[in-house]
């Protein structure tokens, strides 16, 4: 606890860092004016809406996991499932390619096709994280795996399946990454883009993609000036394009805002689906070459949001895909004793330890918040 001595001196330096920052906060509402003229509102439109999530690999909470394993697994929010491996720390990267793709280079899988697409053929090309040297590999790589996979997924459903009606796929994070070496992901994007348009040729289906990231830097930082200049305080569903300017005042490196050819598929929006001024509002990132189209894109995910449930005016497509992603309760279990009987197979005799270690409380410093 601060001691009421700590806490006054506290008072007096956040006060005396306020006062000397003010120019800030006036600054950021001098961006955020201009906002108020150009709010649209969001008229419902009628179409599919699907989405798109990876297992989240920090929720598995394994009890018996000396090898970091992680389950790769994407699926879609019609339960639909398109990648399922499993991949240890120190798994190598090149058997991992040869997963993807067979001796002769013939993709096996949708992360091979966009590997074959984007004309790599190691995954050690794909990002700079996929070191072949097990010790000098970073341990977020498979985590960059997990985003790739990801990646590869959205990449085939564009390009390679047939469409019933007109579908906006949503996409879980903002169409943005850094993890591609070099240009790879500029290439990335035109694919996705000639998918789009090949569908349309083919098909007549107009195809729309988007992401909806779970935190935004650009509404933690401008919040309160947005809340003061009366910024999307409209009593309807509403969007506003979101400045250059804005994003990288918050965003560390520019070129997460602005290089198209390099980190950037998306052009972010300001979102908000309910009727009220205090209903939440949400940054989606709408496929450049689509930007123009925003209000058709934004009319589909209007529709889906009036149910959203468990969160309120929040895509109810994205949130099916995480329930069905998500890797808890019975599923848990089963792959916790499998870890378990291989563990206890692999021992021999030394085997019953894995028994009694499953009798023991596996985090007993949780008692002290219980």
């Amino acid at each position: 606890m601060i001691e009421p001595a700590s806490f006054d001196k506290l008072q007096s330096e956040i006060k005396d860092r306020i006062d000397k920052d003010r120019k800030v906060l006036d600054d950021m509402r001098g961006e955020v004016r201009p906002l108020k003229g150009s709010t649209r509102r969001i008229h419902p439109r009628s179409a599919t809406a699907i989405s798109l999530v990876g297992t989240d690999g920090g929720n598995n909470q394994l009890r018996f996991d000396p090898f970091k394993i992680q389950l790769i697994r994407v699926v879609d929010s019609s339960r639909n499932e398109y990648c399922l491996e499993v991949i240890t720390q120190r798994t190598p990267i090149e058997e991992l390619t040869g997963r993807h793709l067979d001796a002769s280079g013939v993709p096996l899988t949708p992360l091979g096709r966009m590997m074959k697409y984007l004309e790599i053929s190691d995954l050690s090309d794909l990002a700079a994280t996929f070191n072949p040297e097990v010790e000098e590999r970073k341990s977020s790589w498979m985590n960059v795996y997990r985003e790739m996979t990801e990646w590869a997924v959205l990449f085939e459903l564009v390009r390679e399946r047939d469409f019933g009606t007109d579908t906006v796929i949503v996409c879980d994070g903002f169409l943005r990454s850094k993890m591609f070496a070099g240009k790879l992901f500029g290439k990335y994007r035109e694919g996705l883009e000639e998918g789009i348009k090949g569908q349309f040729e083919k098909n007549r289906r107009r195809i729309y993609v988007c992401g909806i990231a779970k935190t935004s830097g650009v509404l933690t930082t401008y919040r309160l000036a947005m809340k003061l200049e009366n910024v999307m305080n409209n009593t309807y569903p509403c969007f506003v394009e979101v400045p250059l300017v804005m994003e990288e005042r918050v965003y560390e490196w520019d070129e997460w805002a602005k290089r198209q050819d390099k980190f950037v598929a998306g052009k972010m929006f300001l979102v908000k689906f309910g009727n009220s001024a205090y209903d939440p509002v949400w940054a989606i990132d709408v496929l450049y070459s689509q930007k123009d189209e925003a209000p058709t894109v934004l009319g589909y995910l209007l529709q889906d949001s009036k149910d959203g449930f468990p969160v309120p005016l929040y895509p109810r497509c994205l949130q099916e895909a995480h329930e069905h992603a998500a890797l808890v309760d019975f599923d848990l279990e089963m792959l916790d004793d499998e870890i378990r009987r291989v563990l206890r197979d692999s021992l021999g005799d030394k085997g019953s330890i894995i028994d009694e270690m499953a009798l023991q409380d596996s985090d007993p410093a949780a008692q002290r918040y219980s």
